[in-house]
């Protein structure tokens, strides 16, 4: 069976550095993000990693420049092995009108699948018009966005998670549960701007099993979407028609079933978060879902096939 991941990062260490490392001390997460060789490839054969989709750690590239460095490496990465990785572009999210102009280079000149945004932009949503030309550009050009996590403003660390433990507190404020919430916070923002009204055909990817979406969707459709009277649809519509979700780092069964009945076996796409979640868990947790065997094939390929207009596995 073909299996393609699609949240799957790296980060050279020389690019890295030259960023403000938002994430900490890597610690021995900073060899397998740097290693896009023959170690990445052995742990991929290893487990039945057909296809990563390579995208960057965050934050997002401040500078238009910056950006362009992470690109131009991810290409020469993927024009290594063209067989086994993809790109998702790193965009200058601080530099709104760079947008819409890096997205396309790296689409049609780089041959990526889209971008990687991860996050706010010190503070600031992406519901703010300053990147409606990266959602029109997005549109079409058919390409998604990744929409993925970054630690939240010193503001709102201070407010949700001071007078913890600082090790606790760093944790909760990401992986633990802050990355999530921020991130399902981030599609509702989204869907309730009008951002799909606007842009019908505009497709966002959530990762972590719909960050914490689904559980909650009905009662946002219930409460929220009473009061967001501008909507040509249901909060539900939005999100089951305009985002696919992954299961990235998410290898346990009751998030999947809420999110297989909320949003469908079409909307999911199998994704591991490579390295900071391990292909082996990634591989058991798909081949041991309980679904049918063709269900199985839409999660592990086809449908991100169809999203990313995948070209077949002979010549991936």
């Amino acid at each position: 069976m073909r299996v393609v991941a699609i949240e799957e990062h790296f980060a050279p260490k020389d690019l890295l550095a030259q960023r403000e490392p938002v994430l900490g001390d890597l610690g021995r997460l900073s060899e397998p993000l740097d290693d896009v060789g023959d170690g990445r490839l052995a742990d991929m054969d290893r487990h039945g990693i057909s296809l990563q989709v390579l995208s960057s750690t965050p934050p997002n590239p401040e500078t238009a420049d910056e950006a362009r460095r992470w690109n131009d490496r991810l290409a020469g990465i993927v024009a290594l092995h063209p067989d086994r990785f993809g790109g998702f572009a790193s965009l200058a999210t601080p530099d709104p009108s760079s947008l819409a102009r890096e997205l396309e280079r790296a689409v049609t000149t780089l041959g990526f699948y889209g971008a990687i945004v991860h996050g706010h932009t010190h503070g600031q949503f992406l519901d703010h018009p300053d990147y409606w030309p990266l959602f029109e550009a997005a549109e079409a050009l058919r390409v998604p966005l990744y929409l993925h996590p970054t630690p939240p403003t010193p503001a709102v660390f201070d407010a949700y998670y001071g007078g913890l433990d600082p090790a606790v507190a760093r944790v909760l404020s990401t992986s633990g549960w802050g990355w999530h919430a921020e991130t399902g916070l981030h599609a509702l923002r989204l869907i309730v701007s009008g951002i799909f009204d606007r842009f019908p055909g505009l497709t966002v990817v959530i990762g972590h099993m719909g960050e914490d979406v689904p559980f909650s969707l009905a009662r946002a459709d219930s409460t929220v979407g009473r009061a967001a009277v501008h909507l040509r649809r249901s909060i539900t519509e939005y999100f089951t028609e305009n985002f696919y979700i992954t299961t990235s780092a998410y290898f346990t069964l009751p998030p999947f079933l809420c999110a297989l009945m909320v949003v469908g076996v079409d909307r999911i796409l199998f994704s591991v978060d490579y390295p900071f979640s391990e292909n082996g868990p990634g591989r058991a947790f798909l081949d041991a879902m309980p679904v049918s065997e063709v269900d199985r094939e839409k999660i592990a390929h086809g449908n991100v096939e169809r999203l990313l207009r995948l070209p077949p596995a002979s010549n991936v």
